[in-house]
């Protein structure tokens, strides 16, 4: 367990789980603060706007209310007439006739109104209803009726009531205001008119303060005393109520799990008071918070499938990398490894293919070029030594010395250049380097001895540049080349002159030693065949260039590697080019690059 969760699998998995949920949950958790936020600010403004419409209601209401009340207290004919001291019967029935007539004018004005009654200082009493009147004998002690004596002639709001103020028959609520009657000649009070209506539109007004199904609304006066609630309105609430000056409009506060907004009604002392619990403004809240966490547990959900799902595409490729290496491990290079990635890992794993391809190059060409083998074939090539060439020239040796003449010093010529070639293949040592003036003068020793032999029927032509005459090479390089060249291509010319070219050439990185004969030449599956056989990994001598060619060849490739060796170019009837391909001593820090492909070579 411990082992897989620190493999890069789980690790991935984890990171990019963390780091997609971490991202998730904090940008739904400022997404919900912001909310929250913007929510309370608008409940805010919400409230403020309703306590604003309100007021203007209850200031409708009131301005109503106070043209209904000045119409019997400011009615001449209404005063003159409680101002009557008539005693006589009838006048006091027509007076009290009047006063119940002008009262039902102003009733049945409006369809609201439950009851009007007219109270003289003087204890008379003028009712007019829906229902008989039954009077309650102590409303003089009554504090509604204090208040209305108080007002000084301005209308009186006294509330919403349970029943009537002052009729023990009426029982419904009722909202009841009132204004003092005066004497307009004596500027005296004459007594009191008391109005009690339908309480619907203040209750309405009152409704549409609320926020939420569980909001109370009151209607409170300076004292703090509750002059009305709305219908539906809870028990107060232990919510302190602020003290409204006259220059605020509208409070608005937060406390103690309830939100409470007030305004004070601009034509009289009471306020309007709307509280409302949280759990009713949050209703929202609750929904967009649940609603968050079922979204960010599915966001989650989702992270870790894609963090899965993009962990694999990372640990996928380099367990099968891994897999690879313990099969190279175990010997197995034959395989080759596939993966389509990201491009970091495709390079990794080309790389890991690459390596692997030349460790199994490497390792081939270990076992090839072994020490053993490697000595068994360089000795066996200082060994092969053309017999016919030294049959050849110690029958030339024979004949010149039984000939007269001047033969002699040509003689002391052969056999020093013969006397030079065994000297140079005589000291051989295993991967022995030589100059290429060395070289040159050691094939100088062997054409010499080819010219005498063919009598004239050869030229030769060496051209390099003294830069290269120090460059080092295997030793006899040159010579089997040559060697094959005078064999199966010049010695067939005839009477024909014969030419051999040897020219030295840089190309880019490497140096080309190029020996060309205007010999017979070869057919295109002679070519074929050489070529072939110069791919042997061991020396058969079953090619057109015999066993030397092919020694040189693979000489050439262990030394210096693949891309080097012998390049073979030949056409019937006009000669054979062989194009010795070396690489050219490195520059310090340089690079070492393949060699390029000739251009097809002239031929001489």
């Amino acid at each position: 367990m411990r082992r897989g969760f620190h493999s890069i699998n789980h690790r991935l998995f984890l990171l990019f789980l963390f780091c997609m949920s971490a991202i998730v949950l904090v940008v739904s958790l400022l997404y919900y603060n912001r909310n929250t936020e913007q929510f309370h600010e608008k409940i805010s403004d919400l409230a403020q706007k309703n306590v604003s419409q309100t007021v203007g209601l209850f200031d409708l209401l009131y301005k109503g209310y106070d043209s209904l009340s000045k119409t019997l207290s400011n009615n001449f004919d209404m005063v003159r007439k409680l101002n009557d001291n008539s005693t006589e019967p009838a006048m006091a029935y027509n007076t009290e006739q009047s006063i119940t007539n002008m009262i039902g004018a102003s009733f049945f004005s409006r369809d609201d109104l439950v009851g009007i009654h007219v109270i003289t200082d003087k204890g008379k009493m003028y009712n007019y209803g829906n229902y008989i009147n039954v009077i309650d004998p102590h409303y003089r002690e009554q504090e509604w009726y204090s208040q209305i004596q108080q007002s000084s002639g301005k209308m009186a709001w006294l509330g919403v009531f349970p029943h009537s103020l002052i009729d023990q028959n009426q029982s419904q609520p009722v909202f009841a205001f009132g204004r003092q009657i005066f004497d307009l000649d004596e500027h005296k009070p004459i007594g009191i008119v008391l109005y009690e209506t339908n309480p619907k539109p203040i209750l309405e007004a009152l409704d549409n303060l609320k926020l939420g199904q569980n909001s109370s609304v009151y209607l409170v006066s300076r004292g703090g005393r509750m002059v009305s609630a709305s219908v539906t309105a809870q028990p107060a609430p232990e919510v302190p109520i602020p003290e409204l000056g006259n220059e605020e409009n509208v409070v608005v506060q937060q406390d103690n799990g309830y939100l409470l907004v007030a305004s004070r009604l601009p034509f009289t002392d009471w306020s309007v008071v709307s509280i409302t619990p949280d759990k009713d403004l949050n209703v929202e809240l609750v929904q967009m918070k649940r609603y968050l966490l079922i979204v960010v547990s599915i966001l989650i959900i989702v992270s870790a499938l894609i963090a899965s799902i993009v962990s694999k595409t990372f640990s996928s490729p380099l367990k099968r990398l891994i897999r690879e290496m313990k099969q190279v491990e175990k010997g197995n290079l034959r395989g080759e490894l596939n993966v389509t990635s990201y491009q970091e890992i495709n390079i990794l794993v080309a790389s890991f293919n690459r390596m692997v391809r030349r460790i199994e190059e490497l390792i081939e060409r270990v076992k090839i070029s072994s020490v053993s083998e490697k000595n068994a074939e360089l000795h066996a090539l200082q060994s092969q030594v053309n017999p016919h060439f030294l049959y050849n020239t110690l029958d030339m040796i024979y004949w010149m010395l039984d000939e007269k003449g001047d033969g002699d010093e040509q003689l002391g010529e052969i056999i020093l250049s013969l006397s030079h070639m065994f000297r140079y293949s005589s000291h051989w040592e295993e991967g022995a380097e030589v100059t290429l003036r060395e070289e040159f003068e050691q094939i100088s020793h062997y054409l010499n001895i080819i010219q005498f032999r063919l009598e004239g029927r050869l030229k030769v032509e060496m051209e390099t540049e003294e830069q290269w005459m120090d460059i080092r090479i295997p030793k006899m390089t040159l010579q089997p080349v040559i060697e094959n060249a005078v064999k199966h291509g010049l010695e067939s010319l005839g009477s024909r002159q014969g030419l051999l070219r040897v020219t030295v050439r840089e190309d880019g990185q490497n140096l080309n030693i190029r020996i060309a004969d205007n010999g017979c030449g070869m057919k295109p599956a002679e070519l074929e065949r050489l070529a072939a056989s110069l791919d042997e990994r061991r020396p058969s001598g079953k090619g057109p260039g015999g066993i030397g060619l092919q020694n040189l060849h693979l000489r050439l490739k262990i030394m210096f590697g693949e891309p080097y060796g012998l390049q073979v170019y030949s056409m019937p009837e006009e000669g054979t080019t062989v194009n010795i391909v070396i690489p050219l001593p490195q520059k310090e820090g340089g690079d070492h690059d393949e060699p390029e492909q000739p251009e097809h070579p002239d031929r001489g």
